[in-house]
């Protein structure tokens, strides 16, 4: 948006901005994909038999509902600083008959509302490039997590294929935000989607941080060929 404002107050803004369109805009463009990817995300921490889940950047609640319906013992709480996708998730998740099991919460990520040693997992779907400062929330997260809790962070990148990634490419920085800016009425919002992927540390790097954070364990599943990837890391 380049104003004066912080990166974290311009995040705001615009999902504030695109709520009303964001899931359709996000299936859309991604062509259902995220749906799978949010389920391989959702599938893995089941494995782990959590009793409380913390989903950052929750936005409209699907990861948070996916991860309510698959594990039935657990309790999910969702933090966003957007308050206008959380008013869409609080009813999705009413309409999904989840109120008792999942809390949907205004807050930032690098400053939780919570106290610590408090959850058995940790989600972040698509959220993580989106913090001002990756390092304090990655730390925040780690104050959150019970020792041996799991962090899962499902993030975009860039393929490493050069005729994929070129085609990619292509796509992610012409074809996606035209069509962003055409349905979601915002000429800001699918701009710096591409650009926050490209600035994004992901893969190897990004398991540094985790590691210097003082998650161990960390592990890097890559998603339709470096599109996306599934970060794991373990509070010890």
């Amino acid at each position: 948006y380049n104003t004066a404002q912080s990166k974290k107050e311009e995040v705001r803004t615009m999902f504030d901005a695109i709520a009303f369109r964001y899931d359709r805009l996000n299936h859309l463009l991604s062509m259902g994909v995220d749906r799978q990817w949010r389920s391989k995300v959702v599938r893995r921490v089941k494995a782990s038999h959590p009793s409380t889940i913390l989903d950052l950047a929750t936005g409209t609640g699907d990861l948070a509902i996916l991860l309510a319906r698959n594990c039935p013992k657990a309790h999910v709480t969702g933090i966003d600083l957007s308050e206008q996708m959380l008013a869409i998730g609080r009813h999705k998740v009413l309409q999904a008959g989840l109120a008792e099991r999942i809390t949907l919460e205004q807050g930032d990520a690098e400053n939780l509302p919570v106290t610590n040693n408090s959850f058995d997992a940790a989600t972040v779907a698509f959220g993580v490039r989106n913090f001002e400062n990756i390092e304090k929330g990655l730390s925040e997260i780690f104050r959150a997590l019970r020792p041996g809790g799991a962090v899962f962070v499902l993030e975009f990148g860039m393929p490493q294929n050069k005729i994929f990634g070129a085609l990619y490419r292509f796509y992610f920085h012409r074809v996606l935000p035209t069509i962003g800016r055409l349905i979601s009425h915002d000429k800001s919002a699918y701009t710096y989607l591409p650009q926050s992927v490209e600035e994004f540390p992901y893969g190897k790097r990004f398991c540094k941080i985790l590691s210097d954070t003082g998650f161990t364990q960390c592990r890097i599943t890559n998603l339709w060929g470096g599109i996306a990837q599934i970060y794991y890391g373990v509070k010890p």
